[in-house]
């Protein structure tokens, strides 16, 4: 059905309306109470301010009262099954109160910063919703569900680990309408042998330790990891479809990266937690989901990542799961040099596990010729940039058996050799990594020139240089706001209605604005010494000196105290990891 919605604005309600033939109902939410209830079309005053809108995101409590966060603007990525898929392009968050009188300047204030992580959140690119699919499970898990499933509404039946308006929502639990989860969607019309088959791409980030990169490592104590993501490219042909299914998620035990103004901060892996704890929660639940895992950690066996890689393989070991494996690959000591077709190594060493994992695949009747029996979980440190690499490889490996038995390619075509579909494949795999990292890091993702040539690139360097660059100013100076502006989006941290002090009200020690000014001061005043010279040359110098040790000095305690000069988050106290 389409999704045509009215929403009416009286001083005294909101009225959403479906604009559906023959449906009369009308939501009607109190502006006063917060109530809501269901009328009719007749109960809508002729006066009320009318404004087309694309859907109901869900509601917030700010400092000033309730907000109301509708779409307002979408638009159509393609279909998947015959279903539009949709994207939010636009949005509107309206206050419940007509005025903010009654807030203190300092209440006013909060509201504004709150109002503006929650719109930070909402311009995050990435909204994608469907109003009759569901975009939370993967085709082998809706070919696989039954009756009383099939029945429930979209929301209830969603997985909730992809609803990112899950708590915005909590108020319409009664008469949900709209579902937004939070996948990066690409949709493909492919011709291979003058056969067009649709290719998609969808990943779906997970919204329980959702956050940024550097304040949100390793897994929390029910076991959820950080930047958890699960992807699955499907292939259309002729009525036939065909799915693979992989994960990446940080490595899940307790260890923390805080920003420090070091361009790289040194993991620390937390001395006094039971980390098997987590950890074994962590894969049942993989493992209860997805069938067999095989881990792959991509990151460096040297150097500050090697305890890492070092924890990680004791506890696969120590857990003696013969459903799960784990494969180091050390990706920046094989690939050095620019030498990438060295991954093919890692490709190779585990295609008989790809070959036993399979995929699901249905034919033209229905009927299910394979299931995927188990996944990859991919990790780096950040779960971006070796990640994606690796991933886009596999997924090529699974297309080429699908395409094979769906009869596009013929038994002895690679399909590397498909030069169009190489292109868009491609393409799509590195905005597929764009998306993921913008939303964890701050910036498309590096290592990006590989997956769309195929080849490590000069131009690729310097363009990694700068989003590094961009990474690390973000990472220090306004990270902290993003992360605050997803836990308070995801219902991590309510805003109270008592008057009491909101935790933005945090107070800077001194240091914070006495020794950046210092620092500016000696050091302009070292450059001054240098260009009017004194009367003699050591005098110069002995200015030159002075004034360039006072700023070495100061940088070495800013450094030092790098901690206290970054921007931390201040709603949700994440877990002390030191």
């Amino acid at each position: 059905h389409t999704m045509a919605m009215n929403r009416h604005t009286s001083p005294e309600k909101f009225y959403i309306e479906a604009c559906d033939d023959g449906v009369d109902a009308v939501l009607a939410i109190d502006r006063v109470s917060n109530e809501m209830t269901l009328t009719g079309k007749k109960d809508v005053p002729p006066s009320a301010n009318t404004r087309p809108i694309c859907g109901i995101m869900g509601t917030v409590r700010l400092v000033a009262g309730m907000y109301l966060i509708v779409i307002t603007k979408k638009r159509n990525v393609g279909s998947l099954l015959g279903h539009a898929v949709w994207k939010a392009v636009d949005f509107d968050v309206i206050s419940y109160k007509k005025t903010v009188l009654h807030l203190t300047e300092n209440q006013t204030q909060d509201n504004k910063t709150f109002l503006s992580m929650i719109n930070n959140v909402l311009t995050t690119d990435g909204f994608y919703f469907c109003t009759d699919y569901d975009l939370t499970h993967t085709l082998q898990r809706l070919a696989d569900v039954s009756h009383d499933f099939q029945e429930m509404s979209l929301l209830e039946r969603a997985d909730q680990r992809f609803v990112w308006n899950g708590s915005l929502l909590r108020e319409f639990l009664a008469q949900p309408e709209v579902l937004d989860p939070d996948p990066v969607i690409v949709m493909k019309p492919c011709r291979v042998n003058g056969k067009i088959f649709e290719w998609i791409l969808i990943s779906r980030r997970s919204c329980f330790r959702a956050g940024v990169r550097y304040y949100v490592r390793g897994i929390d104590s029910e076991g959820h990891a950080a930047n958890f993501v699960e992807t699955e490219q499907i292939v259309l042909y002729n009525g036939g479809r065909a799915s693979f299914v992989q994960t990446r998620g940080s490595m899940p035990f307790f260890w923390s990266q805080r920003p420090n103004l070091k361009y790289k901060p040194k993991p620390l892996i937390s001395k006094n937690t039971n980390h098997m704890d987590g950890f074994q929660r962590h894969f049942d639940s993989q493992v209860l989901i997805y069938g067999k895992q095989t881990i792959l950690n991509l990151i460096n066996q040297k150097g500050s990542e090697k305890p890492l890689e070092q924890a990680f393989a004791k506890m696969v070991t120590g857990m003696e799961n013969g459903m799960i494996k784990y494969v180091a690959f050390d990706f920046h000591k094989e690939c050095s040099g620019m030498r990438w077709d060295r991954l093919n190594i890692l490709v190779d060493n585990v295609a008989e596990t790809q070959d036993e994992y399979s995929y699901f695949m249905v034919d033209t009747a229905g009927k299910v010729l394979s299931q995927q029996k188990g996944t990859f979980r991919s990790n780096c440190m950040d779960c971006l940039d070796r990640t994606n690499v690796i991933q886009s490889m596999l997924a090529r490996r699974s297309i080429q058996s699908q395409l094979q038995r769906m009869g596009v390619l013929h038994v002895a075509q690679r399909i590397e050799e498909q030069a169009d579909f190489e292109k868009i494949y491609k393409n799509a795999w590195a905005d597929n990594a764009n998306a993921c990292a913008k939303q964890y890091a701050g910036t498309g993702a590096l290592k990006t020139d590989f997956t769309r040539t195929g080849k490590r690139t000069q131009m690729g360097l310097v363009m990694d240089g700068v989003n590094s660059a961009i990474r690390y100013y973000k990472n220090n100076f306004s990270d902290g706001f993003r992360q605050d502006s997803i836990d308070l989006f995801l219902g991590n941290y309510a805003v109270d209605e008592t008057d009491g002090p909101t935790p933005l009200r945090i107070q800077k020690d001194w240091k914070f604005l006495t020794l950046p000014i210092i620092m500016v001061v000696a050091f302009s005043m070292c450059i001054i010494c240098l260009l009017m010279a004194g009367d003699t040359w050591t005098e110069t110098l002995a200015y030159v000196l002075f004034w360039g040790a006072a700023a070495a000095v100061t940088a070495a305690v800013i450094v030092f105290n790098g901690r206290d000069f970054v921007d931390a988050p201040k709603l949700v106290q994440k877990e002390k990891m030191d």
